[in-house]
């Protein structure tokens, strides 16, 4: 039977992980192409937390750190921005046990996994979801909001293959490091003579 009690790591991890989340609000390059666009690497930090603490962590970061970012630096939440980046990091997340980052097996596979699913999750986020949701809740013009959404995708897309590969990478290879650490210094596979 699965533990599907929201552990406190999780909480710490959906804790500091909103909070640096609304930190990298304002650590962009604008994509001058398209009004309100940009690589972000906050994004890379959602896929991330996702990847390692699961759907739970990566919807709360998604959706409080992008609602506090926008309140704190723009003076409004836009929420068809907002909840897109929730379903972002729940979609990247529900594969969280099969990227390995955890067990120190963050591998060329896992990698490729990793990376097929953030782009899926992109996809969905800011290609279906932010502009569908401009339309409904802000009346915003079709063609102006698939403009965005596309460039937003493709932005994040790029930071997270990047810079998201990267920290699962080294995450992943701390916590080997870490882990054969505790198996040599454990006194329980000591041989009593």
């Amino acid at each position: 039977m699965k533990n599907n009690k929201f552990t406190i790591q999780q909480v710490v991890a959906a804790g500091i992980g909103t909070a640096l989340f609304v930190v990298l609000t304002e650590a962009q390059i604008p994509v001058l192409i398209v009004p309100n666009t940009a690589l972000q690497i906050r994004a890379a930090l959602l896929a991330f937390l996702a990847a390692v603490y699961g759907p739970v962590v990566g919807g709360i970061v998604g959706l409080l750190g992008h609602a506090l970012g926008d309140a704190f630096f723009y003076g409004s939440i836009w929420w068809s921005w907002v909840i897109p980046d929730a379903v972002f990091g729940v979609v990247v997340g529900l594969f969280a046990r099969k990227y390995l980052i955890r067990d120190g097996g963050f591998g060329a596979k896992q990698m490729v996994l990793f990376n097929i699913v953030q782009v899926v999750a992109n996809v969905v986020a800011w290609i279906i979801c932010a502009p569908v949701l401009d339309i409904l809740i802000y009346a915003e013009p079709a063609n102006k909001v698939f403009g965005q959404g596309a460039v937003a995708c493709i932005c994040n897309a790029i930071i997270i293959a990047i810079l998201g590969t990267l920290l699962g990478f080294a995450y992943s290879k701390i916590r080997t490091k870490s882990s054969s650490l505790v198996k040599e210094d454990d006194p329980a596979d000591k041989k009593v003579e």
